[in-house]
């Protein structure tokens, strides 16, 4: 006969859930949810319902103008696989993000580190200054950049012109070697102050004494940035450069208001590439391809997603080494 200890039983009543707990939980914040309605049904017109439709049309050839497609199987992707194109496409998507990701990441971190010193008065107004262009429509961005980097009379060749640099024009969107690096630069510029915004939240949770006592052994700024910054907001930081890559892959305005793909298909990115080829046929004789896109869409969804995974793992690695860091912290270890 086993003897029950109040010990036993306290730790029972831990470990074991409670028998309806969670549908308690959810009549008692019922009207949460209530409110979570028009998220939940927004989401699943303009989210799932587009994934789940994309996936069914990638088994078909349909161009959209007869009512019944036809099943093709997995043709689709096996005409995606090879289609060079498409691989052009692929590849430039992820020069546009391994290109304009560390430059974008790098420069908000310096200005969020700035910006987020308690003695910078005007630093409220700094921050209104670079999140100003966020908020901008990106189709009048794409078209008001055309204006700025032409060859004829743009204010970007006349003032290097001006000042002796160059000799004649550069036409930067309709060069195939500068065309996409500078939609690169617009992009940077455009969004730099998302990721500003989250390196300063990031910041924010770093406790001030972990600084002060840095200072009262003697740490420079540099060491207190590698020693305290950087380990503090590693967990951050691997979540921040997944929503910036992500957000970076979806730049099908501003590459289709700009370049339009061109020229000759050297900026066009997946989402361009997408587009011309559900809704844009390339010429008159040929027919919009969805299931074809479609299989486009899911083959390039499903590249973005293993990144996220791996992202994913890296961030709970990262949470690992902050507590570490923290706990280390407590024992007074030196700088």
């Amino acid at each position: 006969m086993s003897v029950i200890s109040p010990s036993n039983v306290a730790s029972d009543s831990l470990t074991r859930p409670k028998q309806g707990g969670i549908w308690k939980s959810i009549k008692k914040n019922s009207w949460i949810y209530v409110f979570m309605i028009p998220s939940l049904v927004l989401t699943a017109l303009f989210t799932l319902y587009p994934i789940f439709a994309s996936a069914y049309f990638s088994l078909f050839q349909w161009s959209g103008f007869t009512a019944d497609p036809f099943y093709i199987g997995f043709q689709n992707f096996e005409q995606v696989v090879v289609d060079s194109q498409f691989w052009n496409a692929f590849k430039n998507s992820f020069i546009f993000m391994l290109t304009s990701v560390p430059i974008k990441l790098t420069l908000a971190l310096a200005i969020a580190i700035v910006l987020n010193d308690r003695a910078l008065r005007m630093a409220p107004v700094f921050r209104t200054m670079f999140f100003i262009p966020v908020i901008t429509t990106t189709a009048i961005v794409g078209i008001v950049m055309t204006f700025i980097m032409s060859p004829f009379n743009g204010p970007i060749n006349m003032t290097l012109m001006d000042l002796g640099i160059i000799a004649r024009p550069i036409d930067f969107l309709g060069d195939p070697k500068s065309s996409l690096f500078s939609v690169v630069g617009v992009e940077i510029w455009k969004w730099l102050g998302n990721p500003m915004i989250y390196w300063l939240a990031a910041l924010q949770t770093i406790p001030p004494s972990l600084y002060e006592a840095a200072e009262v052994d003697g740490a420079n700024w540099w060491r207190k940035f590698v020693y305290i910054t950087l380990p503090m907001i590693k967990p951050f930081a691997i979540i921040i450069i997944l929503i910036t890559a992500v957000g970076t892959l979806n730049v099908f305005a501003l590459v289709q208001t700009m370049t339009g793909g061109g020229p000759f298909f050297s900026s066009e990115v997946m989402e361009v590439y997408i587009y011309r080829t559900a809704f844009g046929a390339s010429n008159s004789m040929t027919l919009p391809r969805i299931g074809y896109a479609s299989a486009a869409a899911m083959f390039f969804g499903i590249s973005v997603m293993f990144i996220a995974v791996l992202q994913a793992v890296a961030a709970r690695w990262a949470n690992k080494e902050r507590a570490g860091f923290a706990a280390a912290e407590t024992t007074g270890d030196e700088y």
